[in-house]
């Protein structure tokens, strides 16, 4: 495996993390890999944006008439604040549904500041504020556009997830019909199916989802739709002092990124006609955010204030309690110089 993030304290290094990269373009190649991009790996949350197609093909998008924000938060993992709960039950009503009807289990929303807002109020977390909370939405909207028993739908078995996991097989290029897809199936924090996937098959799902390449014209239009609208409502997407919505905040339609639990991270950059998925072999969010601005540094041409305004997020600074700078989490030298030379190392 490739050790490709470092924590650093003082002058030494205290820690590392392995993982591995896959950038493909439209057609399937592998522009750029370091480490394993062969073993299957569960996305999680990275492929919301491809799980989020079916509410648009489907004509639910329309027949309820969802706001731009709706979608892009059907693609979220949000931070559970004030401005995404409320998102998520306007969404429920316009499908004559209510929050009761969320089978993701409730979960606190991510900051003490906005649990804070929920005590002072007497109020407990329910459903609406789980971070698939505007995902789950988006499946009750589908499943009530499709004259679907709304019940279960969380289970495998369920029209919704077997319409999900077409979409998916059909993306990817993995084989998740028949019996084949038992072996690859996992159970997802917010309970629905999570699929083991390649992460050379992912980034080349996300180059198609980037691009529209070899997408029927209705799959190809909804995953405009689904970029523009989270380029248009990025916050939607997490929140505040998140990754997916800074970076999607700063450079718009040009990038479409999408974090995952257990340090996997999807992208596209459609003007470059590229894919990718990352891994972060020990589940650390920290390191997969840290790999993700390491390929946008080497793939997406930024001016300097983008470029600046990406800091943040290529070196992750530790402050202890006393608020001074203590160490880092960075890119390993040399990382970023294979990236960059476009091939497989």
């Amino acid at each position: 495996m490739s050790v490709l993030v470092e924590v650093t304290r003082g002058f030494r290094v205290e820690s590392w993390h392995m993982g591995a990269i896959a950038v493909v373009d439209t057609d399937g190649n592998m522009v750029s890999s370091i480490g394993d991009v062969e073993s299957p790996v569960f996305p999680r949350s990275a492929i919301k944006g491809l799980q989020a197609l079916p509410l648009i093909e489907s004509g639910a998008a329309d027949a309820f008439d969802l706001s731009t924000q709706a979608l892009s938060i059907s693609c979220a993992s949000h931070n559970g604040e004030e401005i995404h709960v409320d998102t998520v039950k306007s969404m429920l009503s316009a499908c004559g549904l209510t929050e009761d009807a969320l089978e993701c289990g409730a979960q606190s929303p991510k900051f003490e500041y906005d649990q804070a807002i929920l005590h002072r109020n007497g109020v407990q977390p329910t459903a609406a504020h789980n971070n698939c909370s505007g995902k789950h939405a988006g499946f009750l909207c589908f499943a009530q556009k499709a004259g679907f028993d709304h019940q279960g739908y969380v289970k495998a078995g369920h029209p919704v997830q077997r319409e999900i996991r077409s979409v998916l097989a059909q993306m990817t290029g993995v084989a998740l019909d028949g019996d084949a897809w038992m072996d690859l199936c996992g159970t997802d924090g917010c309970s629905i199916p999570t699929y083991a996937i390649p992460l050379q098959n992912l980034a080349h799902a996300f180059a198609r989802f980037g691009t529209g390449t070899d997408l029927s014209p209705t799959r190809a239009d909804a995953a405009k739709r689904l970029r523009h609208a989270v380029a248009k409502a990025p916050y939607m997407v997490a929140g505040h002092d998140r990754f997916c919505s800074d970076v999607m905040g700063i450079f718009a339609e040009r990038a479409f990124v999408k974090t995952g639990a257990e340090g996997v991270f999807c992208a596209t950059l459609p003007d470059q006609g590229l894919g990718v998925a990352v891994k972060c072999w020990d589940g650390a969010s920290r390191a997969s955010e840290v790999l993700m601005a390491a390929v946008l540094d080497a793939f997406l041409p930024m001016s300097e204030g983008e470029a600046v305004a990406m800091e943040k997020w290529r070196s992750n600074k530790l402050i202890n309690w006393n608020g001074l700078h203590v160490g880092d989490v960075k890119l390993v030298d040399g990382a970023l110089s294979h990236l960059m030379q476009k091939k497989t190392v």
